[in-house]
């Protein structure tokens, strides 16, 4: 069974769902954190990631 699930990415500032990606559960046990670009804030804020 493959250990990469799809994980909801979330705006720091305006708290929205912005992004979905990928990460495999038995390499990485941290949360990640990604600067994106945020449609709504209209700038590249830091996206953490969300509970599901």
């Amino acid at each position: 069974m493959s250990q990469e699930r799809l994980i909801k990415m979330v705006c720091k500032d305006c708290k929205r769902m912005n992004y979905m990606t990928s990460k495999n559960k038995k390499k990485v046990e941290r949360k990640i954190e990604l600067k994106k670009f945020c449609n709504w804030c209209k700038k590249n804020t830091i996206h953490k990631e969300a509970k599901k």
